[in-house]
């Protein structure tokens, strides 16, 4: 699987771990974030994720910043981006199954690196149920 990552000055050691996790599995990462902490927007680091979505070259994405809700809003600019914040492996369950979420979003300050890897493979690892759920995720895009 293509799988692009970005992420903020919150998020330098969360990207490694889940990098070094995806690419230990055997997926391709495309990385477009920061690996330092000085502080950067994440909107540029968000946009390149989202578009990767957007045009293909990337399966499913993550993204990281302190809250998640910066870089949430951000991907969620894109009408072909359903991007889910989530803190819990059942909300990163939940999002890849009944919503077909295609980027998570990771808050680096309420999760620990080792839980921000077990959401990854949550989500890179639930399929998208389809059945009633497809027909309410094409409601979503405006």
């Amino acid at each position: 699987m293509n799988i692009s990552i970005g992420n903020d000055h919150a998020g330098p050691e969360y990207k490694k771990a889940i990098v070094e996790f995806l690419e230990e599995k055997g997926h391709k990462v495309t990385n477009h974030g920061t690996d330092r902490s000085d502080s950067v927007d994440y909107p540029d680091f968000a946009h390149p994720v989202a578009q990767d979505i957007v045009n293909g070259t990337a399966d499913l994405a993550v993204v990281i910043c302190g809250s998640a809700q910066g870089v949430s809003m951000t991907v969620n600019k894109y009408a072909e981006v359903r991007g889910a914040t989530c803190w819990s492996k059942e909300i990163a369950f939940l999002a890849r199954q009944h919503n077909d979420a295609n980027i998570i979003c990771i808050p680096a300050r309420f999760t620990s690196i080792p839980q921000a890897v077990g959401l990854v493979e949550t989500f890179i690892n639930t399929p998208f149920e389809g059945g009633r759920h497809d027909r309410r995720v094409k409601k979503i895009s405006c």
